[in-house]
């Protein structure tokens, strides 16, 4: 049986770790791996000549470079909705922490220390107006962006008794059926923002995301709305918030990702990148990421890639060799690799393919083996071809 090595980047879970069986050699030190593991750390692709895939243990993959790793045939998956229960209770947490002044009464009440127990009382009764804030009862939520974590979102607005509308750009249906039919669905971003009390982005990071919170964006949102970025720091133009808030055309930001200009703003309220930081957001996403990856060194399937369209196939008892090979999206490539199938005698028992429009993936199950100078002369025609351990 062919032994997998996988390199470890990052702090992995052992729930995670745990999933991988005795055809794995796993660890911090492989240097020539066939997969990774990776939360946040940046990946060299020129350092791992035999890298197969590389699983994401979270939703971003803006670490690893993902067209390159395309062209290399290497696979990239992340974990969707792995990490979404974590990142929403945060973000309700910070909300309620902002509208009620929690951190400033905090830190009143750390001053008090000095007193007994008669003038801390005094000091609580006269000055707790100081403190006095707003509920999140009946006030309007926006939610940006509608995927595992925005859907959560945009339901837990619900569940807090706020009006909320959402609204994304390319809606994936999956998505949409578990939003509460008390979400209203905006036609356009400009009607979501003009509604909103309160602004939360939930997109992936990308170059049309990068700066989406712009002077435009914010134009566009009430006077004194609060924005709340819980996606990535690049997501959100930092001098058109900074204005904004200078002008009194944002009440106040809440984000996850301290910088320079972010830190000690009295209008700006930071955590340090917790979205994910729970025990059991972690477990799921290394589960998730190792079995994606173990899926597919085995079997060649994939769920979740956000680089090679997502393809399952379950061979049969009589499947001898799964053969995959991954192409550039063009015609005749089918008709090419089973002329050479035939040509050689291989019978093929199954045939899948699948295209992103960029990539094009099949799954191949052959009756016998497939030999070695065989698969030399199709992986002429493409840029990755590998056989997957035997089935009998």
């Amino acid at each position: 049986m062919e032994q997998y090595r996988i390199k470890t980047i990052n702090a992995i879970a052992p729930e995670g770790l745990n999933l991988f069986n005795g055809q794995y050699k796993v660890g911090e030190h492989e240097n020539n791996p066939n997969g990774i593991v990776v939360r946040s750390s940046p990946v060299d692709l020129k350092a791992y000549p035999e890298l197969l895939a590389i699983a994401r243990a979270g939703a971003g993959v803006n670490n690893i470079p993902v067209d390159q790793a395309s062209e290399k045939g290497i696979c990239v998956f992340n974990t969707p909705g792995a990490n979404a229960n974590a990142v929403v209770e945060l973000l309700f947490t910070m909300l309620g922490t902002w509208l009620r002044n929690v951190y400033h009464s905090i830190d009143f009440c750390q001053g008090l220390s000095t007193f007994d127990d008669e003038k801390i009382n005094q000091e609580v009764e006269a000055r707790k107006k100081n403190f006095k804030g707003v509920e999140m009862f009946e006030k309007t939520l926006a939610v940006i962006g509608l995927g595992k974590i925005g859907v959560r979102v945009a339901n837990a607005g619900v569940h807090h008794n706020m009006k909320v509308v959402g609204f994304d750009p390319f809606p994936v249906m999956d998505n949409i059926h578990q939003l509460s039919p008390e979400v209203q669905l905006m036609r356009s971003r400009k009607e979501a923002l003009a509604a909103a009390d309160f602004v939360t982005v939930h997109v992936p990071l990308n170059k049309k995301t990068t700066g989406l919170v712009s002077t435009e964006f914010l134009d566009a949102m009430q006077d004194g709305a609060l924005l709340f970025n819980y996606a990535r720091g690049r997501v959100v133009d930092e001098d058109a918030v900074l204005a904004a808030l200078s002008s009194g055309k944002l009440q106040g930001h809440v984000t996850d990702f301290p910088s320079k200009k972010m830190i000690g703003h009295d209008k700006i309220l930071v955590s340090p990148h917790l979205g994910a930081s729970t025990s059991e957001s972690e477990g799921n996403c290394a589960c998730m990421a190792v079995n994606e990856l173990k899926s597919y060194l085995e079997y060649g399937n994939i769920t979740h890639s956000v680089n090679f369209p997502n393809v399952e196939k379950i061979p049969t008892v009589w499947v001898h060799t799964r053969l995959i090979m991954i192409n550039h999206d063009k015609p005749g490539m089918i008709g090419f690799v089973t002329n050479i199938l035939g040509k050689h005698d291989i019978n093929i028992m199954s045939y899948k393919n699948e295209s992103n429009g960029i990539i094009g993936y099949n799954i191949i199950d052959c009756e016998g083996p497939v030999p070695r100078e065989v698969q030399q002369e199709i992986y002429y025609w493409c840029f990755c071809i590998r056989v997957c351990s035997p089935f009998k």
